[in-house]
């Protein structure tokens, strides 16, 4: 029945809702914050608005003091509607309260419960005010403080402590909710979620490998015995060198930037040369330059203008080279359009599916044919080839996408398509192999691998060994919910050992941070004891013992204290700490290096072997490399594309399809392809939850059985180091970059170091030109300050030249103060904290072997400053001055005998004449700079003006670093009539001049060693001649002028 406006009155009703209301023994329930409230009472009761407004003052009273339903906090409208209905009256409150002022929801409606159990109310909303928690208190429904939802069993707790409550205070009730809260939070945390519930859970669902292979059984070994991959070296005498000749149509086509990353990745020498009207030099004396040509577009071979194709021909049957060819796609689609001189025809623009190799083919040897890559194959522009000559034999087929073609009739078989070809050269001696697609289908990367090994005869063939090191990093740390369980570790055990089945040796290599053990969940750390109980299963490895960035630390002692504490974990626990191996956090430390970590390392752990991603940047991962400094090696470690977040399948970026993608013909699998030696970096938590690094390491070794020859193993850190740098000795020397050229290096490099301190400008020689003179000038600008002075070599750090190089980044920069130190020595004004530009001479640079390539890779902005002068008289001015320093072969041996001394004369003596002639080779040397610096960095100073008009070569200089504010050094230099050349102008009547090893008068040169060098330096200076033209910012100085005349 229900009663609107409150013009209807049921007196037996509203008698008997008084007597109920009025009970000591009730029970109030309230829904603050829904659309209705129900009250337990009177059956068929009929009340008016007055009469309800009353019932609720009535109400008040068992509420307490302060606690009251009133008009101002409930907001009862009285055209509000009642419901009674049987035994339950139901107000329908419009009201918009918000309980004593302190709630943020809206109080819709009220229900009181006289039956003595708890009624179901609904509240929907959010409400935090005293009406709430009345709400709360009594029960009923959903909502409450926060528009939070007890359970059901807390309310029951509430409704019982009520019933034994005559006149409960709401809020006595509240705080018993609170601490009933408290404790439901802990046992669930405590209790819950610690294993006795979470096996009615499915909490993870762990993906199983997909990958099955028709020649491999389930234990990783071949059904049949196949044959040895084919060895394509030739017994007979080659000469060709192993490098790759790639015609593109323009350098920056696509197909021509995927083969040059492909060789690059797999460290094969290369030249780009863009299709033209000539061709490169093919030949160097009775050698050839090349052992294979690749054609991005084969039309360009094809249409190549006859003479450049006969030359090219001659050249590739005369030396056995071979040719790679790739179908360009093009608007027009062909159907058997013949390849021009050749009986072979194509059909292009088609989609593919469904690739296979010919096991019979002699082109494959890394690749395993025996399989096939099911699915649309990438492209709609792909070319396929129809012959009739034996000269021609498939490597690789697919069929057509019947999706796109249907077949004519249902069920019709359709004949494979060959989309690889090799010809045999038996039509004119050349052998060639040719793709009707580009390198997008990750299987012609390796049957291009395996081209270029066939055509060149084993001359460009990859080792097919390769050995694999998974480094699972954090051990130990990581948040509740993402650390290993029991079930977890065994899993990885159960793991380890079918993969070792495959890949002999095979460990996984464990890094621990002891201080976050037993962090966890109480199955978690159940996890970190059983793990500990079969430490015998794993290789371990240290972290640093609070997973700090060693970066950080400025003290020595700190840090080898927090390195003990991890090693006192391990002792403690049985944990190996002879693997001689250790992974920085983050890698920090490692590159840019940081000293204090290396010194460390060394004192705590006996550190032989490390690895890093960020040697020399992370990306592009086929740059990566490996170094050795302070006797660690430093080897170049790999991503697998799961980091510390990606623990779960459904979750991972782009789907479980793009993590299959990359197992399956993709980046991972390809980094394996490529890399003889790799170290990959896993986490902690990859082999928790869903368990993804045990799936995608089975699967892509798996893949790899399947569609390689490759002979995978394993071995411990230090000795896959020591294979690694046997491999690329090359790479022993590490190349000091600058950290500020890379967001990732300064995240990982001390806050205290800065890059503003480096040179702006080098002073690179050679050495008795005027340098010292110049640096002296220099000195005296306000704005410039050059490196402090070193013991050992005085104004010259030389670092870039010898083994003060591997001293490290921040031994040189120790010598470069803060830019904002004020320049003593000048005498032109200068204010503290105004900005410097900072410099560095070191003559010994410029003929250095490795000086560019080390310089540019700190310093790639700066400004080169170089001094020339006549390569004979540098020659004759460099033996003085060693006589004058007492040297025992150049007074033992006049200047002749040392510029003609043999290669079989004295070591010291060579060395001597080296050091004569060598740097003279200007256009030689000049060169070499200039293959890292661009032109427009390169300051060459004319030596003999520097010495006769130093004002104007200094204004010019000046301008080439764009100095501000200039300074006049006419009101600086003044020429000494007794040195006779300029000096440094101290006073109007005094003269601070170079010391008096400088400037030395020495006897003249003697006719017949003149002579000599005038025809030594010729071919050097005409060459220099030709670089100064070309260069066009200078003019041929005289004195070269006068080395390259007659008449001397």
């Amino acid at each position: 029945m229900t009663i609107s406006g409150g013009n209807q009155h049921n007196n037996n009703a509203n008698r008997k809702y008084e007597k109920l209301i009025k009970q000591p023994q009730m029970q109030f329930g309230s829904s603050v914050t829904g659309t209705q409230t129900d009250v337990d009472s009177c059956r068929d009761a009929d009340a008016d608005a007055n009469a309800v407004r009353q019932d609720f003052s009535n109400f008040n009273k068992h509420f307490g003091n302060g606690h009251a339903i009133t008009d101002r906090t409930m907001l009862l409208r009285l055209e509000d509607d009642v419901t009674t209905a049987a035994g339950i009256v139901t107000y329908k409150g419009k009201s918009n309260g918000n309980g004593n002022g302190n709630g943020n929801g809206s109080i819709g409606s009220i229900s009181l419960d006289f039956n003595g159990s708890p009624t179901s109310s609904t509240s929907i909303g959010i409400a935090s005010g005293s009406s709430s928690n009345t709400h709360l208190a009594s029960g009923g429904g959903v909502g409450g403080i926060g528009g939070s939802e007890p359970a059901g069993w807390m309310c029951h707790c509430c409704n019982l402590i009520a019933r034994r409550c005559f006149g409960i205070n709401v809020r006595r009730c509240v705080l018993a909710l609170l601490a009933i809260t408290m404790v439901s939070i802990f046992y669930y945390t405590h209790y819950v979620d610690t294993g006795v519930f979470n096996g009615l859970i499915q909490r993870d669902t762990h993906p199983a490998p997909i990958i099955n292979c028709r020649m491999i059984n389930s234990g990783g070994k071949h059904i049949r015995n196949a044959s040895p991959a084919p060895d394509h070296r030739s017994e007979a005498r080659l000469r060709i060198d192993p490098k790759v000749l790639v015609f593109v149509e323009t350098t920056y086509s696509g197909l021509g930037r995927d083969i040059a990353e492909l060789l690059v990745y797999n460290r094969i020498k290369y030249k780009i040369e863009v299709a033209g009207k000539s061709l490169p030099v093919l030949t160097n004396l009775d050698k050839g330059r090349y052992g294979v040509i690749v054609f991005e577009n084969l039309d360009k071979y094809l249409n190549m203008d006859k003479w450049n194709r006969e030359l090219l021909d001659k050249y590739c049957r005369e030396y056995s080279v071979g040719i790679v060819g790739f179908v360009s796609p093009s608007e027009e689609t062909l159907v058997g359009a013949q390849l021009r001189d050749f009986p072979l025809f194509v059909n292009t623009n088609l989609r593919l599916r469904d690739a296979s190799l010919n096991p019979l083919s002699s082109v494959l040897r890394l690749t395993r044919a025996g399989e096939t890559a099911w699915g649309a194959l990438p492209g709609d522009d792909w070319a396929v080839f129809q012959h009739n000559h034996s000269t021609y034999e498939p490597v690789e087929w697919a069929q057509r996408n019947t999706q796109e073609y249907p077949a004519d009739s249902v069920g019709q078989v359709q004949l494979p398509l060959t989309t690889v070809l090799q010809d045999r050269g038996q039509l004119d001696g050349i052998q060639r192999v040719l793709f009707g697609s580009s390198l997008r289908f990750w299987l012609h990367r390796l049957v291009f691998l395996d081209a270029l090994s066939y055509l060149s005869h084993g001359q460009l063939s990859l080792n097919l060994e390769r050995m694999i090191l998974v480094d699972i990093d954090d051990i130990f740390v990581g948040e509740k919910g993402t650390r290993l369980r029991p079930d977890d570790v065994r899993a990885l055990i159960a793991t380890q050992k079918n993969i070792a089945a495959m890949v002999p040796g095979f460990r996984f290599n464990l890094g621990f941070s002891g201080k976050y053990y037993h962090h966890g969940t109480r199955e978690e750390n159940l996890g970190d004891d059983f793990l500990l109980q079969n430490v015998q299963e794993f290789n371990w490895f240290s972290h640093m013992w609070k997973h700090q960035q060693p970066h950080l630390y400025d003290n020595l002692t700190l840090l080898m204290a927090e390195m003990h504490l991890n090693y006192a974990f391990a002792v403690d626990h049985n944990i190996p700490t002879d693997s001689g191996y250790s992974i920085s956090p983050h890698h920090s430390g490692v590159y840019p290096a940081h000293e204090l970590l290396y010194m460390a390392w060394k004192k705590v752990w006996n550190v032989k072997v490390t690895s890093t991603e960020e040697y020399p940047h992370l990306r592009p991962a086929r740059l990566r490399r490996g170094f050795i400094h302070r006797n660690i090696m430093v080897l170049p470690r790999q991503t697998c594309g799961l980091f510390t977040h990606t623990m779960y399948i459904d979750r991972y970026p782009g789907g479980r399809d793009k993590l299959d993608e990359s197992i399956q013909g993709g980046e991972l699998f390809q980094t394996i392809v490529y890399n003889p030696i790799n170290i990959f970096m896993t986490h902690m938590s990859n082999y928790g939850s869903d368990r993804l690094a045990l799936y995608t390491f089975q699967s892509v070794i798996k893949f790899l059985q399947c569609w390689t020859n490759l002979k995978l193993a394993s071995a411990p850190p230090v000795q896959l180091a020591e294979m690694y740098f046997r491999l690329h000795p090359e790479e022993v020397d590490p190349v000091w970059g600058n950290p500020c050229d890379d967001v990732r290096h300064k995240k990982i490099w001390s806050k205290t170091k800065n890059c503003d301190s480096l040179p702006k400008f080098l002073v690179i020689g050679p050495q008795k030109t005027g340098t010292t003179a110049l640096y002296t000038f220099l000195s005296m600008h306000g704005s410039i300050a050059s490196n402090i002075a070193s013991p050992e070599t005085f104004e010259e750090v030389q670092f870039f030249n010898g083994n003060n190089y591997y001293r490290g980044l921040d031994w040189y920069m120790d010598f470069f103060p803060s830019e904002s130190l004020p320049n003593t020595s000048s005498p032109m004004p200068t204010q503290l904290g105004s900005p410097r530009f900072m410099f560095e001479k070191s003559a010994t640079y410029f003929d250095g072997e490795a000086v560019p390539k080390r310089s540019h890779a700190l310093l790639p902005h700066a400004k080169i400053v170089t001094i020339l002068i006549s390569p004979a008289k540098r020659a004759y001015s460099w033996y003085q001055h060693q006589r004058s320093h007492g040297d025992v072969i150049a007074n033992n041996y006049s200047f002749y005998q040392v510029i003609t001394a043999s290669d079989s004369a004295p070591r010291a003596l060579k060395d001597l004449r080296n050091r004569c002639l060598n740097p003279g080779k200007y256009a030689q040397h000049l060169e070499h700079w200039l293959a890292y610096y661009p032109a427009q960095q390169l300051h060459i100073i004319d030596g003999e003006q520097l010495r006769l008009n130093p004002i104007d070569v200094m204004n010019e200089l000046q301008r080439f670093l764009k100095i501000q504010p200039l300074l006049d050094y006419s009101n600086h230099l003044r020429y000494d009539v007794k040195k006779g050349f300029y000096c440094q102008a101290v006073s109007e009547k005094r003269n601070k001049c170079l010391g008096k090893s400088k400037g030395r008068q020495y006897p003249a040169m003697d006719e017949r060693s003149a002579k000599l060098l005038q025809r030594y330096y010729l071919n050097h200076n005409t060459a220099l001649v030709k670089l100064l033209k070309k260069l066009g910012s200078r003019p041929i100085p005289q004195w070269l002028k006068d080395d390259l005349s007659t008449g001397t």
